[in-house]
């Protein structure tokens, strides 16, 4: 059985991964941290569409919750693995850098890349045995080009950046591709307190995108089709550009 393990999974993107990757015939494994009732409606969506999965809750900036939970998951599926691994999970504290808190630069650093690096290890070592899978990380705009009031958070998704494309060197002969998704702005809970008919001025196609687009293009990176492709970041986002 094919799995695929999405951090950050009960909402928004993740929540659109989630659907497409069932969709696509995996089985999903939807990680939460705290909302268990999202993280449910997920599942049952997903169940309701004709695939499968399960919850697994786990707090991806606690290295040793992380490799716990998911050998528990290996140990009970000794027949399965993880194939896909969607590293999703992720958050805003924006402000500028003289008034940004210690604790606003550490959790989004911590959740982003210590999230990314607890997640990723204990996944890939059964990728490598496998010689098969997918890791897919959710980077940013703000990674690329930098935004006023993000530096905590264009640090972390420019490190995310620069680590998709080093571990994707590292696992490339042994089959497993390593790649990294840009959105712009999309339109879910994490950017409900932007002014969108204002920051949409700047968009060439005029207008924030869905979860779902996003999602799509995750799709096909975790396909057959995109086996030649490793070690990119894909922007998408409407052709908003620096």
């Amino acid at each position: 059985m094919k799995y695929a393990l999405i951090t950050g999974g009960s909402r928004g993107i993740g929540k659109a991964v989630c659907l497409k990757l069932s969709e696509m015939g995996f089985k999903v494994i939807i990680n939460y941290l705290s909302n268990e009732g999202e993280a449910q409606k997920t599942l049952e969506e997903v169940r309701t569409a004709g695939g499968d999965g399960e919850l697994l809750k786990f707090n991806v900036t606690d290295r040793e919750a992380c490799a716990a939970a998911i050998y528990e998951w290996q140990e009970s599926h000794r027949e399965d693995f993880i194939e896909v691994l969607v590293n999703n999970a992720g958050v805003r504290r924006d402000n500028l850098m003289l008034k940004m808190s210690e604790d606003d630069w550490d959790s989004v650093i911590g959740i982003h890349l210590g999230g990314f690096f607890n997640v990723t290890k204990p996944v890939l070592k059964q990728m490598l045995a496998r010689r098969k899978g997918r890791i897919i990380n959710m980077a940013s705009l703000s990674g690329l080009k930098g935004v006023a009031g993000q530096c905590n958070y264009a640090a972390a998704k420019g490190g995310l950046i620069s680590a998709t494309r080093s571990l994707a060197n590292e696992v490339g002969r042994k089959g497993i591709t390593v790649n990294a998704v840009a959105p712009g702005y999309v339109r879910t809970d994490m950017t409900g307190d932007l002014n969108e008919s204002e920051l949409k001025k700047d968009i060439p196609l005029n207008r924030f995108g869905e979860a779902e687009e996003i999602a799509e293009l995750v799709g096909f990176l975790a396909s057959e089709k995109a086996g030649y492709i490793t070690g990119e970041c894909i922007s998408i986002n409407g052709g908003l550009y620096m």
